[in-house]
This record gives structure tokens, C-alpha cells and sequence, in this order.
């Protein structure tokens, strides 16, 4: 049967990947993000796009009537909204700690605070059993990212999740998390790669190749069949052997 699949951050990257091997699947696709012509501009066949700031309560309010709306239960929840805050307009001051509070606050709402919020408000319409949870953290939390306020904010989805699990498994739903490396075709570096720190990060990797979005999609897919019922509170990497396991 069709499941209903809400995925944040689905129009571009890992989460396009992912709403395409769902909708590929035959699941009922909802592609949420900030940007409403990057999501309708999204070749997912047949998903249905919300436009929303999910870093806010208004923002993820909508979504949560959206959902009630057009489909009531959600079988699979995919948080894959966020990003390092390149895209974003750096903070205006030359006081060094409005800079690292600007970096700390941004990284936070972007990684955490949407997928928390997000998560809180359908908590009770996704199904039970057998609903999904699916968090996309990163190998920086296990390693930093220089500032380390990307690293901080992905790092802080994993006690969410684990506490997640605990609450949601007597109605039979699992939460994991899937950590990528260093992936390639995405916006997360907010521009062309330098080619020498490609080279560098290729060559952490055991496969000597860069991750791309369908590795992942492949793993959150996987994650949300029926084969993985029993896997929850875990994260699972996805990096090539650049981190090993925890």
C-alpha cells in the first residue's frame, strides 16, 4: 500500500533523493522547504509541496494543518532541512561574540529546531505502528566542523532521537538517524568545491570516491521498509569509511 512520506528539506540534495526513491515506491510524496519555486520546480512525480520556515512555530503550524488535510496520517517523517548557514546573510557587527552568538543561533534553528518542531507537531498523527522517523545528521558530529556550531546542532538531534525512541516504540514506531560524509550535488557548501579539499576528503573515504544523494536516499529508504522494524535509536553512517563506527 501507498504510504504517506512528509520530507523536509525535499527539493533539493539528499532530501530530493529520497522523495524520489519514495515516490518511485508509489508512496504519496509532501516536499516541504523555505523556497516554494525550488519545491514545485522538484521532479518528484505526483508530490504535493508546502512552503514553510520550519524554524518557526507559525511556519511548522502550517505544515501540520497541510498534513491534516491532505493526508491525515503520516506513515514516514524524513527530516532532511538544514544546512552549514552559507546561504544565509552573515551578521552585521564587528563585536566577535554577536558573530559566534549569529553562528551558534542560525545552525541551531536551521538543523535542530526544524526537525524538533516539525517532529512535535505531527508526532500524533504518524502511524502507529509501523510509522518512521528519520533524522539526517552528519559525520561533523562526530568529528566538528571549525566553528563547531554545525557539528553543536546536528550532535543535538541525537539525544532528541534516542528519547524519541523510547517515547514513540510502544506504538510500534522507530526513530534512527543516518550521518552522510563529505556528498556530492548538494547546496551544503553554498558553492563550487575546492578541488584540493574534495581531494582531501575523497581521500579520508575506504571507497575513494565521494558520497552522492542516492546513497543516502537509498538508507533512509531502508530505514522506513517494513525489513527495519526492528532497528531504532541508532544512527547509521553513510560516509565511505571516512568515520568509523560508534
Amino acid at each position: 500500500m501507498a504510504r504517506n512520506v512528509v520530507i523536509s528539506g525535499g527539493g533539493t540534495g539528499i532530501g530530493l533523493a529520497a522523495a524520489q526513491v519514495f515516490a518511485a515506491d508509489g508512496d504519496r510524496v509532501l516536499l516541504v522547504g523555505r523556497r516554494a519555486e525550488v519545491l514545485e520546480e522538484a521532479k518528484v512525480p505526483g508530490a504535493l509541496t508546502y512552503a514553510a520556515d520550519l524554524s518557526k512555530p507559525s511556519g511548522v503550524r502550517g505544515v501540520e494543518r497541510f498534513v491534516a488535510r491532505e493526508f491525515g496520517t503520516v506513515d514516514v517523517l524524513v527530516h532532511s532541512a538544514g544546512g552549514s548557514g552559507n546561504l544565509e546573510p552573515t551578521v552585521d557587527s564587528d563585536e566577535p561574540l554577536d558573530v559566534v552568538l549569529h553562528d551558534w543561533t542560525l545552525n541551531f534553528g536551521l538543523n535542530t529546531l526544524t526537525a524538533v518542531l516539525l517532529t512535535e507537531a505531527l508526532k500524533d498523527r504518524l502511524a502507529d505502528p509501523g510509522g518512521r522517523v528519520l533524522f539526517l545528521s552528519s559525520i561533523a558530529a562526530y568529528r566538528g566542523s571549525g566553528s563547531g556550531a554545525y557539528a553543536g546542532s546536528k550532535a543535538a538531534l541525537h539525544p532528541y532521537a534516542f528519547d524519541l525512541a523510547r517515547r514513540l516504540g510502544p506504538r510500534g514506531i522507530t526513530v534512527n538517524l543516518v550521518a552522510p560524509g563529505y556528498i556530492e550535488d548538494t547546496e551544503f557548501f553554498g558553492g563550487a568545491m575546492d578541488e584540493e579539499r574534495r581531494a582531501r576528503l575523497v581521500a579520508e573515504t575506504s571507497t575513494g570516491r565521494a558520497g552522492a544523494p542516492g546513497d543516502v536516499a537509498s538508507t533512509l529508504h531502508w530505514l522506513a521498509s517494513h525489513a527495519a522494524g526492528h532497528i531504532t535509536a541508532q544512527i547509521i553512517q553513510v560516509n565511505g569509511g571516512a568515520e568509523r563506527g560508534h
